[in-house]
């Protein structure tokens, strides 16, 4: 399932990722994130972002127990894609500090709420959007009815998980999330999904 409608393209050939792997610039971009132990989120939440954050937090928690830095900026996308990175986050043993970047929306706001409320940071012109699951499924009468209940308690799930890691009550958050709720850095803060607001590199 996903936070929006628009169609799942995880079947599509990555060709930029591809030609990137044979770019010995990126490559040693990746070495040096590698050794700063800093994971980069960026773009649609999907099976191949999943896989290659798994990848990534594993193999750094085998290295050591450092921390682990993770930063973010996405719009989102599909659910379970982004479950598995939210449970990966807390599976791993090392702390894992999360910086939004950007723009951080809907299944990559729960990505970012997955780490503990004192290790999540973002910069300043960051904006934070939570919202509740839609469905764009189609088909049988009986499979409609059984995809509404599931995005109902898909919502229900989604709306404690915001609950537990902001400290707002579970109907004021059924409700800032029912439409599109937007939150600048300092509101975002005040509601319970920031902790630090950093400006450089030291701060985070």
């Amino acid at each position: 399932m996903r936070f929006d409608d628009d169609d799942d393209d995880d079947d599509k050939p990555d060709e930029a990722q591809r030609g990137k792997q044979d770019d010995p610039l990126f490559m040693g971009v990746a070495k040096a994130l590698y050794k700063a132990r800093t994971v980069l989120i960026f773009g649609e939440i999907d099976t191949k972002i999943a896989e290659r954050t798994t990848a990534h937090l594993l193999a750094l928690a085998h290295e050591g127990h450092g921390d682990i830095k993770v930063i973010i900026n996405s719009q989102g996308g599909h659910v379970e894609s982004g479950d598995t990175i939210r449970d990966m986050i807390r599976f791993v043993g090392p702390r894992v500090k999360i910086l939004a970047s950007g723009w951080v929306a809907s299944m990559g706001a729960m990505i970012f709420l997955a780490a503990a409320k004192e290790n999540r940071y973002c910069l300043p012109n960051t904006r934070i959007m939570l919202h509740q699951p839609l469905g764009g499924v189609g088909g049988r009468a009986s499979d409609i009815a059984i995809e509404a209940k599931e995005i109902i308690k898909m919502r229900e799930r989604i709306n404690k998980q915001i609950a537990d890691a902001t400290g707002q009550p579970i109907d004021r958050v059924a409700k800032d999330t029912d439409r599109n709720f937007w939150m600048g850095p300092e509101e975002a803060k005040a509601y319970g999904c920031v902790s630090h607001i950093v400006t450089s590199a030291k701060e985070f």
